[in-house]
């Protein structure tokens, strides 16, 4: 379904490793963190997802009369394509009716292509009029509210397949992170580094898919000088999986004390263990009679080394 996060469907493809043996993930290693990646399912599909959210954008269902599998193409009751009837020109325009003359036939939301092989790969397949011209790719895609179909490098709009997953992430250096949830009506959630407790997070996000108990100590390199962290205290990840966040909670009062926010990079040592969290952090006033807050991506933050001091932290890195 359209607006489906990237790592929602590879775990659902995980678990139907008996109907896609194989998924070919295709990326920009230069530019992963903020271009489309494309889930290539052999052989009749290709999946597009959008750079910055990786929300599923375009489906691309390809080689109609391959047998290995079979695939039948319906709209309704009225079967348009199968291993034995081939798609044409014609049928589509009876099917659909007219649309804008081209090469191929355009309509809203849906494109029917007479290239050959894959998406913005292929060859011209013969000449624009010819009626048993037979349909080589069919791509399905979000409509614009004027009806036209989005761009590849669009972000997907909102729809109700969203609704519970994190919208937006605002980090304040030193204080926490706000967590801005799909519908974009939906309250905020505020997590305060040093208030925020296990029974908060618990409340507002729901129980943790794993709560990891810490033992690795690489990381208190990041602690602040005037906040030591004491051995006897429980100690305790909540990994939330599902919104691309982790929480260190420690102390006697279980309150949060670190906060992990995860890119979901692809070629990334951790991709595909955490959904994108798409996090911008949230930089001081450029001057003292502004009193404006400007949002920065972190390869825009003016001095990097303040970051590292403070118990916050983000895992690869995405556009603002």
């Amino acid at each position: 379904m359209a607006g489906a996060s990237l790592w929602s469907v590879l775990d659902m493809l995980r678990n139907l490793q008996h109907s896609f043996p194989q998924v070919d993930i295709k990326y920009d290693p230069d530019s992963s963190s903020t271009t489309p990646v494309i889930l290539h399912l052999r052989p009749h599909l290709d999946l597009l997802f959008s750079g910055k959210h990786q929300r599923l954008h375009t489906i691309c269902l390809r080689k109609l009369r391959d047998p290995n599998p079979p695939v039948t193409l319906r709209y309704k009751e009225t079967i348009l394509s199968s291993t034995e009837d081939a798609l044409t020109r014609v049928a589509v325009r009876r099917t659909f009716g007219p649309t804008y003359p081209g090469d191929d036939l355009r309509y809203p939301g849906l494109w029917f292509s007479f290239e050959e092989d894959a998406m913005g790969e292929g060859v011209k397949a013969g000449m624009g009029d010819d009626r048993t011209q037979e349909v080589k790719r069919v791509l399905i895609s979000q409509k614009e509210n004027d009806g036209k179909s989005q761009d590849a490098l669009e972000e997907v709009g909102e729809v109700p397949i969203m609704t519970g997953d994190i919208r937006q992430a605002v980090v304040r250096v030193h204080h926490g992170v706000t967590l801005y949830f799909h519908p974009s009506s939906s309250h905020p959630v505020q997590v305060k580094l040093g208030e925020t407790t296990a029974q908060d997070l618990t409340l507002d996000l729901g129980p943790p898919l794993r709560v990891h108990y810490k033992e690795d100590e690489r990381m208190s390199i990041h602690a602040t000088d005037n906040a030591p962290e004491a051995n006897e205290e429980p100690r305790y990840f909540y990994n939330y999986f599902q919104h691309g966040l982790d929480f260190l909670i420690t102390g006697p009062r279980h309150v949060v004390t670190k906060i992990i926010l995860h890119s979901n990079v692809p070629g990334s040592p951790l991709f595909q263990r955490y959904k994108r969290c798409n996090w911008e952090i949230e930089g001081e006033p450029e001057d003292d009679e502004d009193g404006t807050i400007s949002i920065l991506p972190l390869y825009r933050l003016p001095n990097l080394d303040s970051l590292y001091q403070t118990p916050l932290h983000v895992n690869g890195s995405t556009t603002g």
